[in-house]
């Protein structure tokens, strides 16, 4: 297990505990008395830790190496049912990009996602979560499938960002955003759109146009990251602290703007702490926001969706 530089005092007292454990069964010492306190410290501490993040924590957090990405919630809840889907039929298959069909229970999705890599290999490979245009292209082309067939589409953001390299500009990364918006907005076929980590930019919101949008409780959702923002702002990276602060990026935030209509509860310490209950969470939700969704025509499903993204942004003085 890796550790945030806010949790050391956590990694302290787990390295306390495993040599008490250690001691007792090496020495004819009674220690359980010790571990017990260490258990109950060590508890308590993870409690006031987790209960008290800053913003700029939380940003951590949806960044943990240990994190679970878009294909291991895919695999969780639709295990050998997930067939995924390559390419959009254009440029080529992009890596950053995923998707395909698989059922829970007995009800087909169109899983949709931004992935990333767990080593250095596989980030390269994934290109850090970053997709190109095809990448959004290939999305829009499932999604345009899931409509024809009338299935449901779930959707998975966690990307720092749309790749910005020269490249990616040059076959039309804005216009594939753009695109995969207006045509979102119109689809005849629910969306249901969850956080896993990072929401950044139109990177996200490029598969974000929900019927139901849910952000996980140590996930982040903003135009900018913290880092990018305190470099504009300030000049330098140092400020990202109070550039995180500012955005108004954590998922309390959002559902105070109404951005989003839920936040899923995670275990204590992250997603990754005990990731079957964080795939039970997000399953839930899956299923309770397709149910809220699922008997509305084709009409009143666009002219909901339409109503909703059209009220953001507007308030009265």
């Amino acid at each position: 297990m890796e550790y945030l530089d806010f949790e050391l005092p956590i990694k302290e007292l787990e390295d306390q505990l495993k040599k008490c454990v250690v001691i007792g069964e090496e020495s004819d010492v009674d220690v359980s008395e010790t571990c017990k306190n260490i258990e109950d410290k060590l508890e308590k501490t993870r409690g006031e830790i987790y209960k008290n993040l800053t913003p700029w924590q939380k940003v951590q957090l949806s960044r943990h190496p240990n994190r679970p990405y878009t294909l291991n919630y895919i695999n969780a809840f639709a295990g050998d049912t997930f067939m995924e889907l390559h390419g959009d039929r254009n440029v080529s298959d992009d890596k950053a990009m995923v998707g395909g069909l698989g059922k829970i229970g007995d009800q087909s999705f169109m899983f949709i996602g931004q992935q990333k890599g767990h080593n250095t290999k596989t980030r390269q490979y994934r290109n850090f979560g970053m997709a190109n245009p095809e990448g959004y292209r290939k999305a829009l082309r499932l999604m345009k499938m899931a409509e024809k067939f009338g299935i449901p589409v779930v959707t998975f953001l966690d990307t720092p960002g749309a790749f910005p390299g020269l490249e990616a500009e040059e076959r039309g990364q804005g216009e594939a955003i753009a695109r995969n918006i207006f045509e979102m907005a119109r689809l005849k076929t629910p969306i249901i759109s969850i956080v896993i980590g990072e929401g950044a930019s139109g990177g996200a919101i490029g598969i974000g146009v929900g019927d139901r949008v849910y952000m996980m409780e140590n996930t982040w959702y903003t135009v900018i990251s913290p880092e990018s923002c305190s470099s504009i702002l300030w000049r330098s990276w140092e400020h990202k602290e109070k550039a995180a602060e500012a955005l108004k990026l954590t998922a309390e935030d959002m559902l105070e703007l109404k951005i989003i209509d839920g936040i899923i509860k995670e275990p204590v310490g992250g997603a990754h702490y005990n990731r079957e209950e964080a795939y039970n969470s997000v399953k839930d939700h899956i299923l309770k926001a397709f149910d809220e969704l699922k008997d509305l025509s084709e009409e009143e499903l666009v002219a909901q969706r339409m109503e909703k993204y059209s009220k953001m942004g507007v308030y009265d003085e």
